[in-house]
């Protein structure tokens, strides 16, 4: 949903001037819920934990009772996922997420000590660019003790980290410092320009989502611009660390809004990425050139449907046979891009897809990392899980990588992103 769209169903003010995050006033937006629940019926972490209040509660309710006495924000907000499906689901169009985010960032600014487990961990989470841009220094070294049983139990104890997971591995060489050893664009266009987002994750840890971007776009002809960026501000939303988010934003928004001055769109290969930029940037921060970059803010496969003839081109390719699984990730269909990896699949030859269902891989980023929150991920994945092993498939895939990184952990199999088998697809 744009900045420009969302402002015709209410007028957000300041009033928490005070506030580094500039707090939004909702509540106008709250009269428009008229308790129909739907939100709350799908809520993935309602579904599986019965303490949790739902979306309805977290949202409206909340800020009518802000409303009477400006009392404290309910802990249990921060038992929300930010999947943000409540968002499509809610028949009044009530801007559920923003008030989401903004009653974590005041509960977190107000509300929760500085120096407690849950807040150090939550701050590290949030700032996994941070860690990642240290870890990918030395990325055999920090593999090897990250997969250390005794380092994730270390982990668990002191962090609140779980030792469940298999931490992702980081790569040999990041994105861009390929980007760089290349001499960065190999085509040149004053017409075809786009600006890559490729966020912290395939930078430092799936390096060849960003490859297969950039020789994909290439091949049809567009100059591919990687201008500097820091994190999306995702798992930031999400932990109600909005003061980080907004230095994010800050320096995303000034980078791209010079390259859409200097012709280009900004395309992202992670659905959670542009979803941020999208929408939650204009919902919530006010800064020069946000909505520009919202309007301007693409999928990237979603970006070559629209520009390009990709259906046509795909009709004309083939790949070794093999069989996906594929999931679309909350923050895909919050975009209306369900069900475009399937239908552009459908064209390759040897490439066939199964769509697993439209549940929440349960993960939500940071969410399933956290050790209170891990049976939760796990219950909210179990029917993802379930519809994977059912179809047989050779791998997974999916648009968003943490969500990869739950099927692979529930399912052992292989998970590749659509721009991978594109590039299998389309360049030579």
């Amino acid at each position: 949903m744009s900045d420009a769209e969302s402002s015709d169903e209410f007028e957000p003010v300041e009033v928490f001037p005070e506030a580094e995050s500039g707090g939004m006033d909702l509540r106008s937006g709250a009269d428009d819920c008229y308790k129909c629940s739907t939100c709350d019926s799908e809520c993935p972490v309602a579904a599986v934990d019965d303490d949790f209040p739902g979306p309805k509660f977290q949202g409206p309710e909340q800020w009518r009772l802000k409303r009477k006495s400006d009392q404290d924000i309910d802990d249990s907000v921060m038992n929300c996922s930010n999947c943000m499906r409540c968002d499509s689901a809610c028949p009044s169009d009530v801007p559920l997420s923003q008030m989401h985010n903004t009653a974590r960032g005041t509960f977190v600014e107000n509300q929760m000590a500085k120096l407690s487990r849950e807040y150090i961990r939550n701050r590290i989470l949030s700032n996994y660019g941070t860690l990642a841009w240290v870890g990918s220094k030395v990325p055999r070294l920090t593999n090897f003790l990250m997969s250390n049983s005794v380092v994730q139990e270390v982990n668990e104890k002191v962090m609140g980290i779980t030792a469940e997971r298999e931490f992702p591995e980081f790569a040999e060489q990041t994105f861009r410092e390929w980007w760089s050893e290349r001499d960065g664009a190999n085509v040149e266009s004053d017409e075809k320009r786009v600006a890559y987002f490729h966020g912290c994750y395939s930078n430092y840890n799936t390096p060849e989502v960003g490859k297969a971007m950039v020789r994909v776009f290439e091949s049809f002809g567009y100059e591919v611009m990687v201008p500097p960026q820091k994190c999306s501000g995702t798992p930031m939303f999400a932990n109600g660390m909005l003061p980080d988010a907004r230095r994010a934003a800050e320096t995303n928004v000034a980078e791209l809004s010079a390259a859409i001055e200097d012709g280009a769109d900004v395309i992202a290969s992670c659905t959670s990425c542009s979803l941020s930029l999208r929408q939650e940037y204009p919902e919530l921060f006010d800064l020069d050139g946000i909505e520009d970059v919202s309007a301007h803010t693409y999928e990237a496969l979603e970006y070559l449907r629209i520009h390009e003839d990709l259906s046509g081109a795909l009709e004309e390719s083939e790949v070794d046979s093999e069989r996906f699984a594929y999931h679309a990730p909350c923050h895909a269909r919050n975009q209306g891009l369900a069900g475009q990896a399937i239908e552009l699949l459908d064209r390759v030859e040897g490439a066939e897809a199964e769509d697993v269902g439209d549940s929440c891989s349960g993960i939500s980023g940071t969410y399933g990392w956290k050790e209170e929150k891990y049976d939760t991920s796990m219950k909210i994945g179990a029917e993802m899980f379930h519809h994977m092993e059912d179809a047989e498939p050779d791998a997974g895939m999916t648009e968003c990588p943490t969500c990869a990184m739950q099927m692979e952990h529930g399912t052992g199999y292989e998970v590749r992103h659509p721009l991978q088998v594109m590039e299998d697809a389309l360049v030579d």
